[in-house]
């Protein structure tokens, strides 16, 4: 029997380097897909098969589709778009080219990419999509503004994609992890550095007390932090369903945060989250 096919973006750490080594032993073809082509060449040395892509380039998406459709013959039964990055800092500091960047890499180029292997998926008559948002598309929290909005504008692209979907047989999914081990604190600190002039901020003293102590001196986990392996059992599970949830979260904190959303007043809710 053939292998089901799986295009997964931002693979060189977190979790989609775990999803796609999960996914390829338990017996799908993994396209293993990094910003880098260095990350690219670590990871075909692990075994997996890679494609170069970079969500703020259009012309690399339409590589990498093309790419991957010719090594498949034409056909690709799911897609999971993962790749984000953050720009921490207060929303009063954030320059406007700061969000129009992070909305290139965290939402538009889902976007892009998924228009493309949508005809390839009614062609062949299914198809899965799965969008990887967050606990910070359920809820808002402070310091994270940029991203929130773009987890937020995840969830309703991904939401009318689903009801503009229900007349195909392509499956429209969420993933809403809350803490999940991974490197994106890390990664956040160029954009940092490169966006928000924190020193001169009104905010300073709530940078330095706050802010740059949990970006540059953070050790430890956060509480209820699960693996990206927790991340992977979900997406199996949204991969292999005959009928697949429109929604599946993972950790604690996206479940309380769920529940939360639905029976607290928007004065209660911001109460609760402004202690974070």
């Amino acid at each position: 029997m053939t292998r089901k096919s799986i295009l997964i973006t931002g693979c060189s750490s977190g979790i989609g380097y775990d999803a796609a080594h999960g996914l390829h032993a338990h017996g799908w073809r993994v396209f293993a897909a990094c910003r880098k082509q260095a990350d690219c060449d670590r990871l075909q040395g692990e075994g997996l098969e890679t494609v170069q892509l970079d969500y703020e380039d259009e012309a690399s998406i339409e590589r990498a589709v093309a790419h991957v459709l010719a090594q498949t013959g034409g056909t690709l039964d799911a897609l999971f778009n993962n790749g984000a990055y953050a720009i921490p800092g207060a929303l009063e500091d954030l320059p406007r080219a700061a969000l129009s960047a992070i909305f290139e890499a965290n939402l538009f180029g889902y976007h892009d990419l998924t228009r493309r292997l949508i005809p390839t998926m009614r062609a062949q008559g299914h198809g899965r999509i799965i969008n990887c948002s967050s606990v910070l598309g359920l809820v808002a929290m402070k310091w994270r503004g940029a991203y929130n909005a773009t987890k937020f504008a995840m969830e309703g692209l991904t939401d009318t994609l689903r009801l503009e979907m229900c007349d195909t047989p392509i499956h429209v999914i969420l993933i809403e992890p809350g803490p999940v081990t991974s490197r994106i604190r890390e990664n956040s600190i160029p954009h940092f550095e490169r966006w928000i002039d924190w020193e001169n901020s009104p905010r300073a003293a709530q940078y330095k007390s706050q802010l740059v102590q949990r970006l540059y001196h953070k050790t430890g986990k956060d509480p209820f932090e699960l693996p990206p392996s927790a991340v992977t059992a979900k997406l199996i599970r949204a991969l292999e369903a005959p009928r697949p949830r429109p929604r599946y979260y993972v950790t604690t904190p996206t479940y309380l945060m769920g529940a939360a959303r639905r029976l607290l007043s928007s004065r209660m809710l911001d109460r609760l989250l402004s202690r974070g």
